[in-house]
């Protein structure tokens, strides 16, 4: 039986290995396939690989001694699992877990004096933050997988599945988001929730970064550090320096719809990671550190600033705004989108008639055109001419859309009007000669709101000064300057601007404001006290805009003290007088003065 045995296994490792079954070929993976400059889906997003895993960041937040942990999730095309490599777009966030109930700072308070005996900080009150985003389940996923991109979310430092502390902007936060950018990129280690290492092999390390608010915040902070292997960013209502969005030019402001929040509130909320003690102490370090007293700029806010470091961008910008977003406000995109500019980094940007809000509400199928043609020339490397089309994108007032070659608009150039007498109830705008020393005056009264006032035929609360009507059409473009001649009677006050538009049937609307502590009238970072009595020249520069006054509208400048809805509220009382031989206000005007006269 044993001869028999060996015989028989003789036979089969003599049979000729054409009689034996061939064994199955891989299957080549899927390869993108582009038409008319865009990536097409080819992916099934149903079949998508997903994967939990820590990113190591170099930065100990938390001081626990050991390096901060960001928690991320993978989605990536299946093919990855036979050999295929794709870019990635990232969403970093702070919002992916939720928020805490947090009660923002009282601003029914008087304002800052210095040298004042007595003065204290302001103390939170039982208003509670709504967040500015909600929880996320993003819309662009599948639309992303399909096309073979690997979609990659990170939570921001100290919030859900992350180690470290949120610092509402700070470095550290900046850290965390951009090491995930090297991870991506072989540059950093991650590894599962089992501890074993995990690697970015399927990465083609071309990665994006795209997200609302906040979410499009920290893509604007990972760029200005010029990582490699960030080829393009989307920021979306996002905000390039964290000053302009708590403070306005020395006065503390608001977001719009969130009054008395400041960085300190936005930190405790996001705060969501497991174990909280550990970030108490600096958490509480923001409430001083951020210095509601002064409104001075100072290196807390420095270290929050993006347009330092603009220098170091190199991917390319997409930016979105809304022209009517009073939460993160248009000067925040254009600030950034100027800076790019200026340095010469890939740029475009997309101006709609909404609020704080993503563009794929809006415009959908356009929109998600001009983002896969965004993507697909900087992560996929094809020359689809995305760069040589007009850079701005502004849509109307009567929603419609144009293109146009930069912004502000080519041909922009400023009209500088002057205040004619009669502000109590409507005085003038006229681009002639000044009407002598005439001087004006209002008085502060914060219970007031800055609609209500800009409506009023007359009130003693306000200034107001009305352009004829237009005789045509008239497009505002880019930032309103008031430089106003002001006399304070007492050593502490806010000052206010608003563009108005008045309809021949005397209805007013607000198009734009913006605000200014006298006492910050020589520099951001220095209070200098205010003499009663004294006139200084105060200049308030208004968010940008993109604004067409109708042809037979009135546009008006109108001039109050404590904006309800924005300012700190002291009571109601102080009095500031306006001189108006002094005073002129800047309006760019698409066409110059000769569009401002037609």
């Amino acid at each position: 039986m044993r001869r028999v045995r060996l015989s028989l296994v003789a036979a089969v490792c003599v049979m000729p290995l054409s009689v034996l079954p061939a064994a199955a070929a891989p299957e080549p993976p899927q390869q993108p396939v582009f038409k008319d400059g865009e990536v097409q889906p080819v992916y099934d997003p149903a079949q998508a690989v997903r994967e939990d895993l820590f990113v190591t960041a170099p930065v100990d937040s938390d001081r626990d001694g050991k390096d901060d942990q960001v928690h991320v999730q993978v989605v990536r095309p299946k093919d990855t699992e036979r050999g295929l490599k794709v870019p990635v777009v990232y969403q970093a966030s702070p919002y992916f877990a939720g928020g805490n109930e947090v009660a923002n700072h009282n601003v029914d308070t008087e304002l800052y004096v210095p040298e004042a005996p007595g003065h204290r900080t302001a103390s939170g009150d039982e208003r509670v933050l709504i967040a500015n985003d909600q929880k996320i389940s993003w819309e662009y996923e599948q639309y992303l997988l399909s096309r073979g991109y690997a979609v990659v979310y990170g939570e921001s430092l100290g919030t859900g599945g992350s180690t470290g502390c949120p610092t509402t902007g700070a470095e550290n936060e900046t850290i965390g988001a951009r090491s995930v950018v090297d991870w991506l990129n072989s540059r950093a280690q991650a590894h599962a929730p089992d501890g074993a290492e995990v690697r970015a092999d399927w990465s083609t390390g071309q990665t994006a970064m795209m997200g609302v608010s906040y979410n499009g915040t920290l893509p604007n902070a990972v760029a200005s550090t010029g990582v490699e292997g960030l080829e393009a960013i989307v920021p979306i209502g996002a905000i390039s320096n964290w000053y302009d969005y708590y403070r306005t030019d020395g006065a503390v402001v608001a977001p719009g719809g969130f009054q008395g929040e400041d960085a300190d509130v936005l930190a405790k909320y996001v705060h969501t990671r497991a174990d909280r003690e550990p970030c108490r102490a600096s958490l509480d370090q923001l409430t001083v550190d951020q210095d509601r007293v002064t409104g001075d700029y100072s290196q807390f806010w420095d270290e929050r600033n993006y347009l330092n470091d603009v220098g170091n961008v190199h991917a390319a910008v997409l930016s979105v705004h809304g022209l009517n977003d009073w939460n993160v406000k248009t000067r925040q995109a254009a600030q950034w989108y100027e800076a790019l500019r200026e340095q010469g980094v890939p740029h475009k940007i997309w101006w709609h008639q909404s609020g704080h809000t993503d563009p794929l509400n809006l415009r959908r199928d356009e929109w998600l055109r001009t983002m896969n043609r965004w993507f697909t020339k900087y992560l996929f490397d094809q020359d689809n001419g995305v760069d040589r089309e007009p850079r701005a994108t502004v849509q109307r007032e009567d929603s419609s859309w144009t293109e146009e070659a930069e912004w502000p608009a080519p041909g922009t150039g400023d009209v500088v009007v002057r205040p004619t007498p009669g502000g109590g109830e409507r005085g003038g705008l006229t681009t002639g000669q000044s009407y002598g020393r005439a001087v004006e005056g209002l008085r502060d009264d914060a219970t007031q709101t800055a609609d209500s006032l800009a409506a009023a035929p007359s009130s003693p609360n306000r200034l107001a000064y009305f352009a004829e009507p237009a005789g045509s059409p008239v497009r505002v473009s880019g930032t309103v300057r008031a430089n106003l001649a002001l006399t304070f009677d007492r050593p502490a006050a806010n000052v206010t601007a608003l563009l108005v538009d008045q309809a021949p049937d005397g209805t007013t609307s607000i198009v734009t404001r913006g605000w200014a502590d006298p006492q910050n009238r020589e520099a951001l970072d220095r209070t200098t006290p205010i003499e009663p009595g004294k006139t200084y020249d105060i200049e308030v520069a208004m968010q940008p805009d993109d604004y067409v006054l109708p042809a037979g509208h009135r546009l008006g400048v109108v001039l109050l003290s404590s904006d309800h809805d924005f300012t700190l509220r002291p009571k109601p009382g102080v009095g500031i007088e306006l001189n108006l031989e002094r005073t002129r206000i800047s309006i760019p005007v698409v066409g110059g003065v000769a569009a401002w006269r037609s």
